[in-house]
């Protein structure tokens, strides 16, 4: 715990997906990466029980009253619902608190804004509890988890405030129990490019989450021991009559991505990583994003088209599709591919892999 008259701040990542996009809700594991974008919460006591917060990227405001059980005023209510479960454990927060909060991750658009929040604010209060309740990384991900999803009946997997909490780069598994493994760090630059054309979640979903799950059931139904873990891509063709057009690409899809991170897995694990061998494979998963899964757009093909031909390595689109971010690898050159990416119409970010959520004194 703080001393309660001192001014301090938490500062919390965005993430990228890097290996392992739309494979998490599967039970397939995800490679992230927390990266240099970060959001930081700012605050000082109030003699009062009110939480005043001030959002002065978006010129908006919002304040409340602390009590046993604050209700929600609509979905999606974090601030509260994070103080909420952390009251529920035990937590005591003993004054309310003047908050500042100020981010540079861009909002949907893919790189986990909204998961910053949750897991930056739950480490800032808990930072503050007359007792600390989270003692390591894997719990404040799954209490930001279950304020960020589970509170709200919200789909989603725990990838990315395991991402934030955790930092660098991270190998997840979210089946049967979540297990989580520190891979090596990835040295060099990348450029994170927004579209900014909205991310289009929940139409990505219909297709590629709910389309997937029916080609599961329908091939449980002739084959009870299957598993997405283990079926060997090379007999997908087994199932060709079984499944319609859509469902057998985005098997098949989904099959190659999970071997695709599983090589990645195996190069990162090394250390002292190819450059050349990662940015293929990133370019590799991006063509099952593309053609398989359908989550891309013309604007972001068109983003990743520039980045490589500037000089990028590998570059995929990130996040749930239908729009928001792409990012590029470009150890060597990442200004001329940044400048690559803004003219497509792009806003491009140069970024490295960083840590997680920490605390800044002020």
């Amino acid at each position: 715990m703080f001393n309660m008259s001192q001014r301090f701040s938490v500062s919390a990542p965005g993430r990228i997906c890097l290996f392992g996009e739309h494979q998490d809700y599967l039970g397939l594991p995800v490679i992230a990466a927390a990266i240099s974008l970060r959001l930081r919460i700012e605050g000082e006591p109030r003699p009062d029980r009110q939480i005043r917060i001030s959002l002065p990227d978006i010129h908006q405001t919002e304040s409340f009253t602390l009590q046993s059980e604050i209700p929600y005023d609509n979905q999606r209510d974090y601030y509260k619902s994070v103080i909420n479960l952390l009251q529920r454990e035990g937590a005591v927060i003993p004054s309310g608190y003047d908050i500042r909060l100020t981010s540079n991750i861009p909002i949907n658009a893919g790189t986990s804004s909204s998961s910053a929040l949750v897991v930056g604010w739950a480490y800032f209060l808990d930072r503050l509890a007359r007792t600390a309740h989270i003692k390591t990384a894997a719990e404040l991900a799954d209490l930001a988890y279950r304020a960020e999803v589970e509170e709200f009946g919200e789909p989603g997997g725990r990838m990315d405030q395991t991402s934030i909490s955790v930092g660098n780069v991270i190998y997840l598994e979210s089946w049967p129990v979540p297990k989580v493994e520190a891979l090596k760090p990835i040295s060099g630059t990348f450029v994170l490019g927004d579209s900014q054309t909205a991310k289009d979640t929940l139409g990505v979903l219909k297709h590629v989450k709910y389309g997937m799950l029916e080609a599961v059931r329908k091939i449980r139904e002739v084959n009870p021991g299957f598993s997405l873990h283990t079926f060997p891509a090379a007999q997908a063709d087994e199932f060709r009559q079984l499944l319609t057009d859509d469902e057998f690409i985005l098997f098949k899809g989904n099959l190659s991505d999970r071997d695709i991170l599983l090589e990645a897995k195996t190069l990162l694990e090394k250390g002292n990583v190819d450059p050349v061998v990662f940015g293929n494979l990133l370019n590799r998963h991006q063509i099952n994003l593309r053609e398989a899964k359908r989550i891309s757009t013309p604007k972001i093909d068109r983003m990743i088209d520039a980045a490589r031909n500037a000089g990028a390595l590998g570059a995929k689109i990130n996040g749930s599709g239908g729009g928001g971010c792409m990012f590029a690898y470009a150890p060597d050159n990442a200004e001329a591919v940044a400048e690559a990416i803004e003219r497509e119409g792009g806003k491009s970010y140069i970024i490295t892999i960083d840590e997680g959520v920490r605390t800044e004194l002020v």
